[in-house]
């Protein structure tokens, strides 16, 4: 103000306004000595002040002094208030600490008391750090009921609520409970719940590893089904819903919260075409539209959005044919026919298939293909340097990677590596175990092999010995290490990583609804 070429460093007298004189009087001492006593009485006119005349050690001493005695009674005030002095890291630190305390700031007066743009941006972070999803709508719920007024913002603070994340039971007990989800705006919101594509906040979810069993117990006709989480992180395993489908020798693939399973082999012989969809945020299947053709052994996968179904058994020959699934109309398409076929040179039976920037890799044996969904055109790429069968594919940072399976030569310890960008494969390390027929899955950057078995030798009598092995990839350091055993001792089945809400994994574990499935598995054997 004095030192700028500003009006008041050539007037004699200055009227300085907005700023206490005893506040004044500690700036000027504090011009003279160094020092100020900041206390919670004058923090924020000291702050204010120093602010005003550009004194800049008060000014960030007062920030400081605000950010070590914030709780969640005065955070929201102090984020305000730093805003509205441009308290930059005060007003960012204030806000991470609304968002990390939460569960305790939105009971709070100042909470209740924020106008509605300021509310909006809070309720809108994906970092809150919630249980679940109906924290926020209880939030938002006080807030609205806070007021006559605030029910005016009901639909702009209903949009930044995630409904499709939310227990459909909550939402029937809460439309008949509060009085202002009796609003038309609400129930187009309810009814408009599944098509919002928000993705969960990161606190309410976890990603865990899925592993599916179905194979028939003892050589006989009866499947035996399981399907099981594993959170990497607390290696706590949880049983989920049954299968509703008595095959085995399905495709299965995962899209947010939701896995689908398509096709498999009916314990008469017979072939599938349906589809059914398990939703992890209420632990239940759904069916839904049948595939066009029906195949075993299908590689399914996910991409932009669709569900394609590639290759797989007929029961006389492979099926060489692409499908794509839409859940939003929830119709299958051939893709067209002339190009749209998996290369005929490619045997289609149990293939692994894994999408990457767009496109679609076929692995077989040791051929590998890529598919353009927008072009519905195949390419061939470089070969693995193993050839095997059985084995299990993955995505890591932009590559391919392949292991254990059946190999034609070598041994099922084998980890190898591709990379789109130049074309070729490289050998990584190997598995501490040989994983024949295991399951793999990619959790926080880590690859994940999960049991199997070591592969015959020539001196052993048995065909394979099953282990329980749990191991762990480290692309840094290209290095496996062990981490855990699962309960029993399985080989190939399914496997695939999975985003769930996390309460629901922590729940007590699901009894295999049992009739349900056996239910839905004697119609979709009448129906096939």
């Amino acid at each position: 103000m004095f030192t700028t070429g500003m009006v008041e460093s050539r007037q004699d007298k200055v009227n300085i306004f907005g700023v206490e004189p005893q506040i004044f009087d500690k700036l000027v001492s504090f011009a003279y000595t160094s020092k100020v006593v900041i206390s919670t009485e004058n923090v924020q006119a000291l702050l204010a002040a120093a602010d005003l005349l550009g004194v800049t050690a008060v000014h960030m001493a007062c920030c400081k002094y605000l950010e070590h005695h914030m709780d969640e009674k005065n955070c929201v005030g102090i984020h305000c208030f730093a805003e509205a002095h441009s308290c930059k890291m005060l007003e960012k630190h204030s806000m991470d600490y609304i968002l990390e305390h939460f569960s305790l700031v939105y009971q709070q007066k100042e909470f209740l008391s924020l106008g509605v743009d300021k509310l909006t941006e809070i309720i809108a972070s994906d970092d809150i750090n919630v249980t679940d999803e109906e924290m926020v709508f209880e939030a938002a719920m006080l807030w609205l009921e806070q007021c006559p007024t605030n029910r005016q913002s009901f639909e702009k603070v209903m949009e930044h609520i995630r409904l499709a994340h939310m227990r459909p039971s909550y939402l029937l007990e809460v439309t008949a409970s509060l009085g202002v989800l009796e609003s038309q705006a609400c129930h187009r919101f309810l009814s408009d719940s599944e098509a919002k594509e928000h993705r969960p906040r990161w606190s309410t979810v976890c990603e865990v590893i899925l592993t599916v069993v179905a194979e028939r117990v003892g050589g006989g006709d009866k499947p035996r089904h399981r399907i099981e989480s594993f959170d990497p992180l607390t290696r706590r395993w949880k049983t989920l819903a049954c299968l509703p489908i008595a095959a085995i020798d399905y495709g299965l693939a995962v899209s947010g919260p939701f896995v689908y399973l398509a096709g498999g082999d009916f314990p008469d012989g017979s072939l599938s075409s349906e589809v059914w969809r398990y939703d992890s945020s209420c632990d239940t299947w759904s069916k839904m539209a049948h595939m066009n053709e029906a195949r075993s052994d299908v590689g399914l996968v996910t991409l932009g959005g669709y569900v394609f179904a590639v290759g797989g058994w007929s029961g006389k020959t492979y099926v060489n044919s692409v499908e794509r699934y839409d859940p939003k109309t929830n119709t299958w398409q051939l893709m067209e026919a002339s190009i749209g076929r998996v290369p005929i040179s490619a045997k289609c039976n149990n293939p692994a298939v894994v999408a990457l920037d767009g496109l679609i890799y076929f692995l077989d044996e040791c051929q590998v293909y890529k598919y353009d969904p927008k072009t519905s055109k195949w390419t061939e790429v470089a070969s693995m340097l193993v050839p095997r069968r059985r084995f299990p594919v993955c995505t890591l940072t932009g590559k391919i990677y392949v292991l254990g399976g059946l190999p034609l030569y070598g041994f099922a310890d084998d980890v190898e590596c591709y990379n789109p960008e130049t074309d070729e494969w490289t050998m990584c390390a190997s598995t501490n175990m040989e994983h024949y027929g295991p399951g793999v899955a990619v959790v926080d950057g880590k690859i994940y092999v999960l049991e199997g078995a070591e592969c015959p030798r020539p001196t052993h009598d048995v065909w394979y010995t099953l282990h329980r092995t749990i191991e762990r990839y480290s692309e840094a350091t290209d290095s496996w290490e062990i981490v855990g055993e699962m309960p029993t001792g399985i080989n190939l089945f399914s496997c695939l990583s999975l985003t769930m809400r996390k309460n629901a994994h922590q729940e007590e574990s699901t009894e295999c609804r049992g009739q349900k499935a056996t239910s839905a598995s004697t119609e979709a054997a009448t129906d096939s």
